[in-house]
């Protein structure tokens, strides 16, 4: 492709910038995830300490930097922790895509501290428009939400934490619930003649959807009980 239309990835290892140049729409899509591979990325084969003005790096930096001086191992080292010139719209794009994994992470595991119940995604992302938190598309979900929570504690009674459940299913309809009740990695499980008692520990914001999955599965025949939270 033309080199003109090429954007620019770096990172920066010791004080010393590394960037390679990459085609705009592969790189895009390697970092939204619709390409799973790192092939036809790279527009030239140079690592570079400024790649506009066309300054190479010296082969000692990088193998100091990288152990390495492999071109691939490079290039996905600077797509997974670098920084990458994405265009205006692709920018845009990418920031859109990781506020909705922020909202998800956050309303999965946080719940309401007044009433211990999970927080609806509307009510998280509508708080998230009154604080001032510029989103990165390159730092980590986790990362962010975590810095996202501390400003919305101010203005939402909302905290990080895992509840333990306590659940009975009567014997009728046990068999149905057994092997999603065992893929949730119980603290207890116990088989009874009336049926089965299941003590589970999960995420806070997920109780609403495993308890629906389990009166789905068994018609409503299922008792839940709050035992314990774990902030």
């Amino acid at each position: 492709m033309d080199l003109d239309k090429a954007i620019v990835g770096k990172i920066v290892i010791n004080g010393e910038h590394f960037e390679l140049l990459l085609d705009p729409d592969k790189a895009y899509a390697y970092l939204e995830g619709s390409k799973k591979d790192i092939n036809n990325i790279l527009v030239i084969e140079e690592v570079y300490k400024n790649a506009k003005k066309g300054e190479r790096q010296s082969p000692s930096n990088i193998k100091k930097a990288f152990g390495t001086t492999d071109i691939n191992i490079i290039l996905k080292t600077i797509l997974d922790k670098g920084e990458i010139q994405l265009t205006t719209e692709q920018r845009r794009k990418m920031i859109e895509k990781k506020r909705k994994q922020i909202i998800d992470f956050l309303a999965r595991n946080c719940m309401d501290g007044q009433t211990n119940l999970p927080i609806p995604p509307l009510r998280i992302e509508n708080a998230m428009q009154n604080i001032k938190y510029n989103i990165d598309p390159f730092k980590p979900v986790e990362q962010q939400a975590k810095e996202i929570l501390e400003h919305l504690r101010k203005i939402l009674p909302i905290k990080m934490a895992s509840v333990i459940i306590q659940i009975k299913v009567p014997s009728d309809v046990a068999y149905k619930v057994y092997g999603y009740i065992k893929s949730l990695n119980p603290i207890k499980l116990e088989e009874t003649q009336d049926g089965l008692i299941a003590q589970i520990e999960i995420l806070a914001g997920i109780q609403g959807e495993v308890y629906d999955r389990l009166n789905k599965m068994t018609n409503g025949k299922v008792e839940s009980k709050l035992l314990k939270v774990k902030e």
